[in-house]
């Protein structure tokens, strides 16, 4: 009676292992296996082919031949006038000439402001006066010494006469020493006329150059321009007072004018002495001129060279002040129209190109930008013909074979 506890407990325990571990089992009993997964049914997936070490990288490729452009230097600056020049005065003194009113037209030594003399005809009338003194007593201090010399001739001839009579015992030693004084007298007397003399001429030296002064002065009282031009201020009111440094008008030459721009270290070599020139001013007016001047010094800042173009302005109708765009043109050289993003730099830094050489193999040229446009960058340095890659520059060194996809050449 025992055992069937037993069995009992043995059945129990193998139905509990179905239901806990063989689960599986037991729910495919009396499924059809035509019904099962396919995903039971299918092999194993195959590996991958390996890649192939040496796959090719492919690219786009523009077909490009140089065209010979011009290397003309654009730059913007502004007109400026050919000369300007403040006129000061140099004396002081009140205004008694009626003022001029800024942009008239003047010229050359056309008097702009007139100070009032006072005194000063007066102190040159007194230096004159002094000169002419000085120039009469010429004549008095000449006699003086032509007379100190007669007397010196003659204390020499009583010298003499005193001494040989001395040799013969008929003078005494007292007229030899009498006869001797009177000559270094004589002497005394000439160097002192000489000196009267001397003082005589240095006195009209000086009142010479005390009359050239007070002309001098005279002549600061009127102040001139200096060249044809225009004034770009009133010149001094009626009646006011200038010190010396006063402003009395400020005289601008128009005609010519001058532009000035800066052009940029990279183009500066491109810009010639002489060079023609247009300028497009702001209101849309275009004038013609050259090159006439270009610094040797860049900015410090900015490192621009500072380059001046000359234009005839005979009508002034450019005035200075305005805002112009400046084309400098240069000598044509042949060059390529590119895309700014083709360019690219090599391990040192170079900036350049990557073209196609044989065999589709990678080959990097330096160039030199010309010229930045809208269209794209202008580029020398390249063969006449060129197939440049364009696009995936980037992941390709030289000597590397690519597979190039030509696109439609650049216009």
């Amino acid at each position: 009676m025992r055992i069937f506890p037993i069995l009992t407990a043995i059945l129990v325990a193998a139905v509990i292992y179905l239901f806990a571990f063989q689960r599986d089992v037991l729910l495919s009993f009396g499924t059809d296996k035509s019904e099962m997964p396919e995903a039971a049914t299918q092999p194993e997936p195959q590996p991958a082919p390996a890649p192939n070490n040496a796959a090719i990288v492919s690219v786009a490729v523009l077909p490009s031949r140089a065209q010979n452009v011009d290397s003309a230097v654009t730059v913007r600056g502004e007109t400026r006038a050919t000369r300007q020049v403040d006129l000061r005065a140099e004396t002081s003194g009140r205004i008694i000439s009626q003022p001029l009113r800024k942009g008239a037209t003047v010229r050359a030594d056309q008097p702009m402001c007139e100070i009032d003399p006072g005194t000063r005809g007066v102190s040159l009338a007194e230096a004159e006066a002094r000169l002419a003194e000085s120039r009469a007593r010429v004549p008095e201090a000449e006699a003086r010494v032509i007379e100190a010399k007669a007397r010196l001739d003659e204390a020499l001839i009583n010298d003499r006469a005193a001494e040989k009579l001395s040799q013969g015992g008929f003078a005494s030693e007292a007229r030899v020493a009498s006869a001797t004084a009177a000559t270094q007298t004589a002497r005394a007397g000439v160097a002192a006329a000489q000196s009267g003399l001397q003082s005589t001429l240095a006195g009209i030296q000086s009142a010479e150059a005390a009359v050239a002064l007070a002309e001098k002065e005279i002549s600061r009282l009127v102040i001139h321009a200096s060249f044809d031009g225009i004034l770009e201020s009133d010149t001094a009111e009626l009646g006011s007072l200038l010190q010396p440094g006063g402003l009395c008008a400020t005289v601008l030459q128009l005609d010519p004018i001058k532009l000035v721009g800066f052009v940029p270290e990279m183009a500066v070599q491109h810009v010639k002495l002489g060079a023609a020139a247009e300028a497009r001013l702001v209101d849309g007016r275009r004038i013609l001129g050259e090159v006439s001047f270009i610094s040797r010094s860049a900015d410090k800042v900015t490192r621009t060279f500072q380059i001046e173009v000359t234009v005839p302005n005979q009508d002034l109708s450019i005035s200075a002040g305005q805002t112009a765009d400046i084309t400098i043109s240069a000598q044509g050289t042949l060059a390529h129209l590119l895309p700014g993003s083709a360019l690219t730099l090599n391990d040192n830094g170079t900036l350049g190109l990557r073209i196609l050489g044989s065999e589709n193999t990678v080959r990097f040229v330096p160039v030199t930008l010309i010229r930045d446009t809208a269209q794209g960058v202008w580029v020398a340095g390249l063969p006449r013909e060129a197939d440049v890659i364009v696009v995936g520059q980037e992941f390709v060194t030289d000597g590397v074979i690519v597979d190039p996809t030509y696109t439609e050449a650049a216009q």
